[in-house]
Parts: structure tokens; C-alpha cells; sequence
């Protein structure tokens, strides 16, 4: 994986093999970042990012100036490896290990942006669980947006502050905002 943009653009981070993730695509990445670069300016974020993996989308946040962000994963493995990631780079990555679903029952932590990358094999009350969770314990600024990654077969739009989704290759990713749409 590569670093698409910022203080880091071009630099290439090699995990470990036997970590358990499915890393975002350069592609899926760089057209992710391109829609968030048009909604917000990344130093003035905080970010949450769930199932965190590798820590590829927690760094190219910091690369671009982000200066808040909290990192979770519950592999001990790919906490280590962000953490080492972070410190080698000098990038403001907080991580905490913990099981996502536990640690948003627990957290009052307001963030402006929460993407959520969980296995592509969740089912869609799993995927639901994530959505609820974030809203119901108000865990988005008002403005903040919520972004789950998951695949092309997957459809979230019927759940509530669904907003609108992007596809890019087999990745999709689904945008969700304080809003509720009208029921029909």
C-alpha cells in the first residue's frame, strides 16, 4: 500500500503477511479521499477509524495534516504494527485495542469523521449494528459523516442517515450523515 497524498505521498508501507485485513485499494483510496478533500479540510478533522487494519487510511489522513485520529482494531498484530507504523513516520495516530462494537457502547468521544472498514462477510445487521451505534450514542459532530466500507454486494441505502454510496472496483463505500431521509 502507498500513501497517496500529503506529507507522505509516495511512500510505501509493506504489512506484515499474517495480519487478518483486506486493505483499501490505491484506487478505492485515492477517490475516497478525493470526495472528502471536497467536503472538509483535513487539519481541522478528527477522525475515528474502526476496524482500522493496517492503519492505511489513519495515515493518509495524518499525511494530509489530520491531527486527531483514534485508530481501532482488536488484532493485537495490526495495533502493533500502526503503532510502530505512526511512531517511525511521527504521525498523531492514537490507537486503542478493543473490540469496535464494545469500544462504541463505551466512548463518549465526538469525532467529524468516522469510516468503518469491517470483513466484507458482515452481515447486513452487523453492518446496521455499526450505523446505529454511531448515531444513537451521537458520535458525529453535527456535520460529521459516517463512511462504511464494505463490497459491491452489499446494499446499505435502506438504513437510517443513509445519504449515498460510491462504487469503485469490488470496494463500495457508503456515506451516512446526521440527517434522516423521509420514510417512505
Amino acid at each position: 500500500m502507498r500513501i497517496i497524498s500529503g506529507k507522505y505521498k509516495g511512500r510505501r508501507i509493506t504489512a506484515p503477511k499474517k495480519l487478518p485485513v483486506r486493505p483499501t485499494t490505491d484506487m478505492a483510496k485515492e477517490a475516497l479521499f478525493n470526495i472528502i478533500n471536497n467536503l472538509y479540510y483535513f487539519d481541522e478533522l478528527s477522525v475515528l477509524d474502526l476496524f482500522s487494519g493496517t492503519g492505511n487510511i489513519s495515515y493518509e489522513f495524518a499525511s494530509r495534516g489530520t491531527e486527531q485520529i483514534t485508530a481501532v482494531d482488536q488484532d493485537f498484530g495490526c495495533i502493533r504494527f500502526i503503532n510502530k507504523t505512526a511512531e517511525e513516520f511521527d504521525m498523531p495516530i492514537q490507537t486503542i485495542k478493543s473490540n469496535v462494537f464494545k469500544y462504541l457502547e463505551s466512548t463518549k468521544q465526538k469525532h467529524s469523521l468516522i469510516f468503518a472498514d469491517p470483513p466484507y462477510a458482515f452481515s447486513e445487521n452487523q453492518f446496521e449494528e455499526i450505523s446505529n451505534a454511531i448515531f444513537e450514542n451521537e458520535l458525529l459532530h453535527e456535520d460529521g459523516l459516517l463512511i462504511i466500507e464494505h463490497s459491491k454486494h452489499t446494499d446499505l441505502s435502506n438504513f437510517k442517515h443513509f445519504s449515498y454510496s460510491k462504487s469503485y472496483g469490488g470496494n463500495m463505500f457508503s456515506f451516512f450523515e446526521n440527517t434522516i431521509k423521509d420514510e417512505e
